[in-house]
């Protein structure tokens, strides 16, 4: 067995050693400090992050298998992200919680680490800071929340606001309707039920390797939920006793598995800059082409909201990730390792799929080829991406006159005036709203229709932006475009008129300006004051620090790990 790190702090009889030990007694035996791993629990619940709220239970669980297997469990709140709620964006905070977390896992006399996230950015945050610290960790996600159905029909979180609130500006859905949708939409505990960003990350999670196999996609109100956290517990322990961090065992054939899963669940475009930011931490060479070199051929497999019809209630009872890994099993890494030592592929033999509506056999794809795509072009030199499963097939080529907006309240401003010169054909044009523009990169890409086009019947249109959109969201969407306006991109440069060609088939994003041209134009005052100016705090840090969304808008100088290592004492 390897010496424990929390040694440092409580073996010897010094003053320091008296002062570590003295100050954790409070009940526990004299035990607890010679020999016996400490686990610490990160977790993110927060009554203003609504979907880990219940974390509290899980971290109960957890503690209880901790404890069964010989460690000692430490409770550490870290910082929570609500989706929600959070304004401007969680995505601004989200290398702020990851720092904030390293650094506590550093400082503090623990062993190994257990990692509670649900909503959005808690687990990559989570995961960011596990691979930075490098300590023996794993991931428990918070799980799904309960379907939801309205006027008979099932009622996504998420995926149904962007439906329902559409209809209602087009006129075929009553207000009162609307609002009597809000209480049959989140009926139970847990993350969002759709396959948005939340699901999406904590399959992914699993595909990479940090879940328990089989774990990830557990309802949130499933009692084999709290059975699985109390087994992490213990599992804990024993990668505490073999040394079994992340450096140990993520490899690029883990990245490889997860971005397969990623096409395969039809996931969402979030996990993108998350998986690249993790990535860079871990040192892993991972880039936006690699998404489009694994998995953009990938088939989706699983006919969930908002590319499908289902729920991931529904999807955990058909047979979950590992059912649907099996169906694309000669896709992956056999060498890529999990959290119990083992590969990821020695769990996907007994794996069955219990519902072929649900999931689909590889043999009847719900789409044939449905992974994340990325483009380039004059308006994306560095890349964008858009999710085939998610848009029209018949806008996946197009071109189109560009209606520009420089701001998000430019667009909110003006999308209903009747007015606008904008019909059907029309490219939706935001900028404004990358990292450093908005700041943090807001989930906004998937603009809502001009008024008057939806009462004509209109559906979607092409929507260029580089800021990012809802894992829930659906739509022809070109996302993430980098470099993005803010940070001198030619999207900065596109004026209302100029045409946009858009071909997915071909990787290609371009707008028809001559280069020439292109070079002598700048960029509009208006779209310049649009820009984020913060003069203090964290949004200063971070727009002076963030990266571009195609390495996964890091901070700089937090990318790559530190390790556990601490030299000094405390007095």
């Amino acid at each position: 067995m390897v010496r424990l790190r929390s040694a440092q702090w409580y073996e010897g009889q010094d003053r320091n050693a008296y002062i570590h030990r003295a100050w954790m007694r409070r009940g526990v035996p004299d035990d607890a400090f010679t020999g016996r791993p400490q686990i610490a629990i990160a977790n993110t619940a927060s009554d203003l992050t609504p979907c880990n709220a219940h974390l509290d239970e899980v971290a109960a669980s957890v503690r209880n298998g901790v404890y069964e297997a010989g460690g000692i469990p430490l409770d550490l709140p870290v910082v929570s992200l609500g989706e929600t709620n959070v304004r401007p964006t969680a995505m601004l905070w989200r290398n702020m919680a990851a720092m904030a977390t390293e650094e506590m896992l550093r400082a503090n006399p623990v062993d190994g680490v257990v990692l509670l996230g649900g909503c959005d950015k808690t687990i990559p945050s989570l995961l960011m800071a596990a691979a930075s610290v490098d300590l023996p960790a794993v991931v428990v996600p918070g799980g799904p929340m309960l379907n939801g159905t309205f006027r008979g029909s099932p009622l996504g979180c998420g995926t149904g606001v962007w439906k329902l609130s559409e209809e209602v500006r087009a006129g075929t859905l009553s207000q009162e309707q609307f609002l009597r949708s809000e209480s049959a939409m989140i009926r139970s505990r847990g993350h969002c039920n759709t396959m948005g960003t939340a699901s999406t990350m904590a399959l992914v999670a699993e595909a990479l390797g940090t879940v328990v196999p089989g774990v990830a996609g557990t309802p949130a109100p499933d009692s084999r939920l709290l059975e699985a956290a109390h087994h992490t517990g213990r599992l804990a322990v024993d990668m505490v006793a073999v040394d079994r961090r992340p450096g140990t065992f993520l490899t690029k054939g883990s990245f490889h598995n997860a971005i397969v899963a990623l096409a395969a669940i039809g996931g969402s475009t979030n996990a993108v800059v998350h998986l690249l930011a993790i990535a860079g931490r871990l040192g892993v060479d991972l880039t936006l082409d690699d998404f489009d070199r694994i998995g953009s051929r990938v088939p989706v497999l699983v006919d969930l909201q908002p590319a499908g019809r289902f729920l991931m209630e529904d999807l955990h009872r058909a047979g979950g990730l590992l059912a649907v890994l099996r169906e694309v099993r000669d896709l992956l890494d056999p060498e890529a390792l999990t959290v119990t030592g083992e590969p990821l592929v020695t769990y996907l033999d007994d794996a069955s799929i219990w519902d072929t509506e649900v999931i689909r056999t590889r043999a009847e794809p719900l789409v044939a080829e449905g992974g994340i795509a990325v483009l380039r072009g004059n308006l994306a030199p560095d890349g964008a991406v858009v999710k085939p499963a998610a848009a029209s097939p018949h806008l996946l080529r197009h071109r189109g006159r560009a209606v520009v907006f420089d701001s998000i309240e430019d667009f909110r401003a003006r999308i209903d005036d009747p007015d606008l010169d904008v019909d059907a054909d029309s490219v939706l044009v935001l900028r404004g709203c990358g990292p450093k523009g908005y700041p943090g990169m807001p989930e906004v890409s998937n603009m809502p229709l001009p008024r008057k086009l939806l009462e004509q019947g209109v559906r979607d249109m092409v929507r260029v932006c580089d800021g990012r959109m809802s894992g829930t969201a659906y739509g022809t969407v070109v996302l993430h475009v980098a470099p993005e306006a803010a940070a001198g991109g030619p999207l900065a440069l596109v004026r209302t008129g100029d045409v946009i060609s858009l071909d997915v088939g071909a990787r290609r994003i371009e707008v028809d300006v001559p280069a020439d041209e292109l070079a002598r134009r700048t960029p509009d005052q208006a779209t310049v004051d649009g820009y984020a100016a913060p003069r203090r705090g964290w949004e200063r840090l971070y727009v002076d620090h963030v990266m571009q969304a195609d390495t996964g808008a890091d901070l700089d100088f937090l990318t790559g790990s530190s390790g556990f290592e601490v030299g000094r004492e405390s007095h």
